[in-house]
């Protein structure tokens, strides 16, 4: 398995694996997936790596709707930082250890600072990459909180 769902079965957390056909061509992989699972982008959610504009290797991982945009200066608030911008996808895909489509905010090589949007709160489950295109994982949002010591926020527009 993915090192996301080795994260959350030593937690010992409740998740559903989901899979679907992902196309490596895909622009937009956050709303493919929600097509393809059959569920409304709210419900969808994509993990985003930002890092401080003025020091790029202060990073911080921001779980959005696929629905929504990441707003950075929301970002930036929650995480006390002045000004963030999205980090560089080799920068991401190095620091998560994952590839772009399937970041998971679980089993990153390097733990970083993460924010949920709070919209997730409103749902009874939430869905999020497991570690590779093709593979999400529903749970609790209150899971994503838990697990990786997060805090809730007002991050999409």
């Amino acid at each position: 398995m993915t090192p996301a769902v080795d994260q959350l079965k030593k937690a010992k957390q409740d998740f559903q694996l989901l899979e679907y056909k992902s196309d490596p061509q895909q622009a937009n992989f956050g709303q493919a997936s929600a097509e393809k699972l059959g569920l409304a982008e709210e419900l969808v959610f994509k993990t985003l790596v930002a890092c401080d504009d003025s020091n790029p290797k202060n990073m911080v991982v921001a779980i959005v709707p696929v629905s929504g945009q990441l707003d950075l200066k929301a970002l930036a608030k929650a995480a006390s930082i002045k000004k963030m911008r999205m980090a560089e996808v080799p920068i991401a895909e190095r620091t998560t250890g994952y590839v772009k489509g399937g970041i998971s905010p679980f089993g990153q090589k390097k733990r970083l600072p993460t924010f949920i949007d709070s919209s997730a709160e409103q749902f009874a489950e939430v869905v999020v990459s497991a570690g590779k295109r093709g593979l999400s994982l529903q749970l609790k949002a209150s899971v994503l909180q838990t697990v990786l010591g997060a805090q809730f926020a007002k991050l999409s527009q």
